[in-house]
This record gives C-alpha cells, structure tokens and sequence, in this order.
C-alpha cells in the first residue's frame, strides 16, 4: 500500500490493522498513535475557535482526562457532553475514552424536557455543559469549571481499556416514541472509519467536514475517529445553513462534506456558492430523491453519495462507490464488514434482489469477516440490557442485489396499508421530489373507517401555493391510484430534527382535517 507525502503508510491508517486482515481490537485511546509517530504537527481538528495539531489534541485529551478522573469518573461511569461543535467537545471524548468513560452526547438544539429525557436514559455522573445546556442537574460541569479542572494538567492513570466494553451511547430519533439509548463498544467505534478510510483510499489530504452536531455519536466517529484513522483533518463546522456551510467548504478546503437531503436541495438552488474544493458529497440521514442527485450535479459538478445507515450499526452501512457511479433508487454499496439481506415475515434469508425487511450480520468471509460485532445493547435502568445475539433488524423494508447494491423501500412500521394494499410513503415522496414546485414533501396515514388508512402528503413548495390537483396527476403518471395522496397539506417546512431526517410523528397532526382532497 502507498503513503502519502511522508505521511501515514496506509496500513497505519486502520488502528495498527495487519494490512488484507480486519482491524484488531484498537482502542480509542490509541487511534491518534499513529499520526503522532509521523506528523504530530498536522492539524487533527479545525473548528470554531481555532486548530489543534495530532499532538495538541492528544495533550489536550490527555488534561481532559485527567479532569475527568479527578471529578471522579472511572471505566464504566457515564459522561454527558451538551457542548458546541468547537474543540472542547472532540478533546473531551478523546479524554473520556482514555478513562474508560461511557460517552453520551445531548443535543443543544432540544427544549428542556428532551435534554432531560436524554439525561434519565443515560444516568451521566458528569454533564459537560455548554451554553445551551437547559437543565440543572447533579454531576454540572459549566464551560469556567471545565477549563479551570484541564488547566490543572493532571493526570489519570493509564487504563486498560477494553476494546469491546461499553463506550459510547447513541440515541435513536425517536420517531415512534422515547428515544432508546444504543450502547456500543470503543471496536464497533472504530469500525467505519476504519472501513471507509480503507475502502476509499484517504490518507493525510483527508480534509473531512460536518455540520451536524457533534453530540450525536454518529458524527464523533464519522469526523474526529474517521479522519485520524487517516491521518488527515476534521474540521468542525458551527453552521448548518447553506451559505455558512459553502464559506467553511471553501475557506478551509474540506475535501468530504456529508448533509442531508434538505441542506443539498438549498446548494442546488445556489450554484453560486464555491463548492469546488470538494471530492465528495455524501447525502444521509432520510433518502435522496434521484432528481435532487442530478440537480445538485447541475449546480456544483459533483454527484452526491447517497448512504444508508443506522444508530445501531453504528452509522454508515453502504455507500456509493467513489466518483459518480450510482443506481437510481438504490443507497450505495454494502462496506465490506457487513452482511444485510432482506428476509421474509417468517424470519427466512430471500435471494437476491427479493425485498423484505433487511436484516444486518458482520462478514462472514473475505478480508473483513469477523470484524464487526453486533450493538452491544441497551443502556436500561443503571447497566446495559444485552443483545439477543442473531442479526440486527433493521425495521426497513428493502432488497440487496447480487453486487451488494442497496435499495431501501420504506420503514416498516410506516407502510401504510390501504384497503389490504400496501403504500411505501419513500416511494410516494420520490415522485414528489421530481416536481420542480417541490421543495420538500412527506407522506404519512390518515385513519379511515372503510379502508383502513389513506395517504396524505404534507407538501414544502419551493415558494408558491400548493397545488394539489397538479400535484396529484403528476403522481398518477407514476404510481398506481391506490398510491396517490388523497389529502393535501402545505407547511413553511417540514419538522425535522438535528440529523435532518423529518419527524415522522408530527405529521399527523399537520394534516389535521384541514387537509385538501383534489
């Protein structure tokens, strides 16, 4: 394998991996290694309020952990971070896992009974809290606090730490109720940086950008772990709208950018705004309508990535290959240390191309079997409620075809099933997205005493007033009757949460009565 101007060999790259043979059981506390053996000047993280080299961010790590262990926290003890994406928050994890802490991230942007919530699942001993941090608790570290006990340079002592303990909550989205906490070891952390990194060939040029929040779990391994497994940089962005996101793109020359569908729609309204230091653009979080892939290529030259994946994986699961190779419909190709296929109401494994709800189990052959392991459980009342060990349900209705390409239908629980027929709102939304009065749209069911349920679409237009008749015979050249929306509602915008992904249960209440029939 190549190394990259003087930088990191590829086979460091993968936590000390044995280059043809799946990552060993690496540690967190270890990942920046590697780049400090060779380039411990390169900047790791790029955020807010400044730069940290491989070797600042691992004495910074170093304090924070220190801290950590002097307010108490020992291997197994839960520590809660409602922080900013700036340094503090990616310095405060390395720490974390270095003492052997279980980290769990609350969101910023949630009201005060939702942070609480988060809270009560994850029972922290200490909550670092930033500005928006609404709740008052025992445990409370405030930014002064904070800086005061790292400023300190104390040390914790060196932990053994087990690759496959506890070290990482996630939370779901909770879009069929409480979110449910994810409990993942420091190996399945890791994993998809190590898989990504290897399977798309990054070295030190990596310059991997996101703007989501940094306390969802998922983007602490797809930035910070990714991009050190590298050797390259994270650079840590603050703004999520489309023109503060081009100005991070642009003046710090992020190479990968991933969004969601709704922050790619807006740059493809702005082919304006200078995208052009990008190589890739991934596309996650709910799917990504064909027609936002081709209009986006309009505007800035690059065809997003679309991607698939799941808290409980964690994250990514496929992708699209490097370059512009995609499948209409489909979410990429299956990353080599996963198995997912489809499988039938009675638990049997379809063929090839047959959809069913996709089920997903680590490799079972080839260079990368046996590297990924199932979610370790679920945190519940004070310890970790265990897997029931088998493959990973995914609660999505789907098929993989013979290459690994995945194409994902629809959540299983949101079929809607109209008089005995069954309605895939994903599929519905796709032609809509085709509609250039579109900006958005989501479709939901609407309880009926003859039939069951029917279809209703709450509708984001790109500015004018919601046709609904228009709309409705676009449907009609596309899908079957039974498929078209029979109840029509406009909104300013859909609701979402941090990720991006629309907040399946409010849309009932959109709809209301009020809702238009053509």
């Amino acid at each position: 394998m190549s190394s990259d101007g003087g930088g990191l060999p590829q086979e460091q790259h993968l936590t000390g991996r044995t280059p043809g043979r799946p990552p060993g059981p690496g540690t967190i506390a270890r990942v920046l290694d590697a780049a400090l053996a060779v380039r411990p000047d390169a900047i790791a993280v790029e955020a807010a309020s400044g730069t940290l080299t491989y070797a600042e961010l691992d004495e910074r790590a170093r304090r924070a952990a220190g801290a950590l262990w002097a307010r108490g926290i020992r291997p197994g003890d839960r520590v809660a971070a409602c922080l900013p994406n700036d340094l503090d928050i990616v310095a405060a994890f390395h720490g974390a896992q270095r003492v052997g802490a279980v980290w769990a991230g609350i969101g910023e942007a949630l009201t005060e009974a939702e942070q609480r919530d988060l809270h009560e699942l994850c029972e922290p001993t200490v909550v670092l809290a930033g500005p928006r941090c609404r709740i008052e608790v025992p445990g409370r570290v405030d930014a002064d606090a904070w800086a005061a006990l790292t400023a300190r340079a104390e040390h914790a002592p060196d932990v053994a730490a087990d690759p496959d303990a506890p070290a990482g909550i996630a939370f779901t989205s909770g879009t069929s109720g409480r979110p449910k906490a994810v409990v993942h070891s420091q190996r399945n952390l890791l994993l998809p940086g190590a898989a990504l990194v290897a399977s798309r060939g990054w070295g030190p040029e990596l310059r991997k950008g996101d703007s989501f929040p940094l306390t969802i779990l998922n983007l602490m391994v797809l930035s910070t772990l990714l991009t050190a497994q590298a050797g390259g940089r994270a650079v840590i962005m603050d703004r999520r709208d489309a023109s503060g996101v081009a100005e991070w793109i642009s003046t710090r020359r992020v190479t990968v950018w991933n969004g969601a569908p709704a922050q790619l729609h807006d740059f493809a309204a702005r082919p304006e705004l200078d995208l052009s230091s990008l190589r890739e653009v991934w596309s996650g979080g709910s799917d990504t309508p064909d027609e936002l892939r081709r209009a986006f290529a309009a505007a800035h030259g690059l065809v997003p990535r679309a991607t698939y994946g799941l808290t409980e994986a964690p994250t990514v699961v496929s992708i699209d290959p490097p370059g512009e190779e995609w499948r209409p419909g489909a979410s990429g190709r299956l990353l080599p240390h996963f198995d997912v296929a489809a499988y039938d109401a009675q638990g049997n494994r379809l063929p090839p191309g047959e959809s069913g709800e996709l089920r997903l189990a680590g490799a079972s052959s080839g260079p990368w079997a046996g590297a990924w392991t199932p979610l370790l459980g679920h945190w519940e009342k004070g310890g970790v409620r265990p897997f029931a060990q088998g493959t990973v349900s995914t609660g999505d209705i789907g098929h993989v075809d013979g290459d690994g390409w995945l194409t994902v239908l629809d959540r299983k629980k949101l079929v809607i099933v109209r008089g005995g027929a069954n309605v895939y709102p994903a599929e519905v939304e796709r032609v809509l997205a085709a509609h250039p009065e579109v900006a958005a749209a989501a479709v939901c069911a609407v309880p009926d005493a003859r039939l069951g349920q029917r279809v209703a679409a709450v509708v984001q237009t790109a500015g004018g007033p919601l046709d609904a008749g228009a709309l409705a015979e676009h449907c009609r050249r596309t899908l079957a009757p039974y498929k078209v929306p029979e109840f029509w509602t406009q909104v300013p915008a859909l609701p979402r949460n941090a990720m991006g992904k629309v907040q399946r249960t409010a849309l009932a209440d959109l709809v209301g009565s009020a809702g238009e029939t053509p």
